[in-house]
């Protein structure tokens, strides 16, 4: 099982099975240092046009640059990838974040679609300052004269495999095959169970977040770089139509569609599936026990399509 230092040489702005950027064996790591959503490295440098993937009628600089595909040839349609998330650490002091008019969770995403007496907020950066020692993000809010201090949650924003048919036109779509899905419980110690469409995974990931609320609701969150060291595994027995979710505490799926209510079904009904396969319980039984002890989260509620977790406590397993 080998570690592998992934420096990459391409930023991908798709999900598809694009030229393999490194090839690793089942049970390998790797480390790579990625860019913040704008592709903006610790120095606020830009990608370099060379380093960007040629997107025919799309603008890079509107998508998360992705690192990968990392390719593991022993993997096989219809497996499942797992991936382990062994560290998340942040590797510049200052996250960025761009609310726009007309995108978001209050005004829509096109004109004409806003609420009712809600307008549109003004297109605005801000910039937080993150003490790493101190495990921390400030806000500072001239206009309110406050200062907040609230602890950083470092998690991965978008990681995913190639996708079933061709490839994803812009890696701001979550899907089956995972994507920019934007769910803060993608943190360190987490192990991401990935459905594998095409022979070798092609696994991308990227887009860290030091601090995100649930949905994401103004469209980004505290965007940043970090220094991510992942383990992939091949699991063999396991069939998954989405992705799914380990954590010390619950299992999850991430469901993403739109509109949202069919992600609480897509996930909900992955999580009942799980139950029955991997964990043996009837059909009709775990339906009733996931309508009493069940929990969902909303991931985000801004990206081309919306993603819902459904999660189920482990202490309800047999």
């Amino acid at each position: 099982m080998a570690v592998h230092n992934f420096v990459p040489k391409m930023y991908y702005y798709t999900f598809g099975p694009h030229e393999a950027a490194l090839r690793i064996r089942d049970g390998d790591s790797l480390t790579a240092e990625t860019r913040d959503a704008f592709g903006l490295d610790g120095d606020r440098r830009p990608v370099p046009p060379c380093m960007r993937q040629a997107v025919p009628g799309g603008a890079p600089h509107m998508a998360n640059p992705l690192l990968g595909p990392v390719v593991m040839e022993e993997a096989k349609r219809g497996e499942v990838l797992a991936v382990t998330i062994d560290g998340i650490r942040i590797n510049r002091n200052f996250a960025v974040s761009k609310q726009n008019e007309h995108f978001g969770s209050l005004t829509g995403e096109g004109p004409g679609r806003r609420l009712l007496y809600n307008p549109p907020v003004p297109s605005v950066w801000f910039e937080w300052p993150l003490d790493l020692e101190r495990g921390v993000a400030i806000f500072e809010m001239p206009k309110s004269r406050r200062r907040i201090e609230a602890p950083l949650a470092p998690f991965i924003g978008s990681i995913g495999t190639a996708p079933p048919h061709g490839r994803i036109e812009t890696s701001l779509t979550p899907g089956e095959y995972g994507g920019n899905m934007d769910y803060r419980g993608l943190t360190e110690g987490v192990t991401l169970y990935l459905p594998v469409w095409v022979d070798g995974a092609y696994l991308f990931f990227g887009d860290v977040h030091a601090l995100q609320g649930d949905g994401e609701m103004n469209g980004t969150a505290l965007e940043t770089g970090a220094v991510v060291t992942l383990t992939l595994r091949r699991v063999r027995g396991m069939r998954a139509a989405w992705p799914r979710i380990e954590t010390p505490t619950h299992i999850e799926v991430a469901g993403s569609a739109r509109p949202l209510d069919d992600c609480v079904r897509l996930a909900n009904l992955e999580l009942l599936q799980w139950l029955c396969d991997g964990y043996g319980f009837d059909r009709v039984e775990a339906w009733q026990l996931m309508g009493q002890v069940g929990e969902m989260r909303i991931a985000n509620v801004v990206d081309p399509n919306y993603t819902v977790v459904a999660a189920f406590p482990k202490k309800y397993l047999p």
